[in-house]
């Protein structure tokens, strides 16, 4: 199996766009975002701050996997919306992102391939003003070790590029490392190599 990617790229910080068709106004807001409840939570904010419109389109995508992720079309033609806006992220290659696009009706429709172009321009007006940011997927982990096996262990947490999180030195040793994803099974290979007592513990995974 393909290993997944150390990095990926979300955006730094809100930011919006819009886009005007036969009096229908479209104003996108792109979110960086984390979990679902953030996601829910934004979008609780945005229908109170546009109490108004008639639609709230949105698409998103979480972590590096770019297998986690969801599209609403709130009431618009099945697939005019939230995909258009959704395909926008996969163009910018985004993830951690929400996108919500507001539609406030002028009176008149635009049929399925004026959605489509209205929801798909006004996302991408959004990410076009959003900062890019990279994004590094690291795991927790921890190890108890002996004593005696200070210096293994420190000379591995070192080659590995760990980050020391928390430790603990006594008789039983204890550290709270991050580390890079990819760094995982070499990791836990080398520390399970040691001549002298040490455990693993892997932890979850941190962005």
């Amino acid at each position: 199996m393909e290993p997944k990617s150390d990095t990926y790229f979300s955006i730094g910080q809100e930011s919006k766009g819009s886009y005007r068709e036969k009096a229908s106004k479209f104003i996108a807001i792109a979110i960086p975002v984390r979990t679902e409840t953030e996601i829910k939570t934004n979008l609780d904010q945005i229908r109170k701050e546009h109490h108004g419109a008639n639609h709230f389109c949105y698409a998103y995508q979480l972590g590096n996997d770019k297998q986690h992720y969801r599209t609403n079309d709130d009431g618009e033609p099945s697939g005019s919306a939230g995909k258009p806006i959704y395909g926008q992220i996969l163009s910018f290659g985004l993830s951690d992102i929400l996108v919500v696009v507001v539609r406030y009706f002028g009176g008149t429709k635009l049929g399925i391939p004026g959605l489509i172009n209205a929801y798909r321009t006004a996302a991408r007006e959004s990410l076009t003003q959003a900062q890019r940011v990279e994004k590094t997927v690291m795991a927790q982990v921890e190890i108890r070790f002996d004593y005696p096996s200070m210096n293994d262990v420190m000379k591995i947490v070192k080659e590995k590029e760990c980050q020391i999180v928390n430790q603990k030195y006594d008789e039983q040793c204890t550290l709270h490392l991050s580390v890079k994803q990819s760094s995982l099974p070499s990791l836990r290979q080398r520390i399970a190599g040691l001549n002298r007592p040490a455990i693993f513990f892997p932890g979850p995974e941190l962005h």
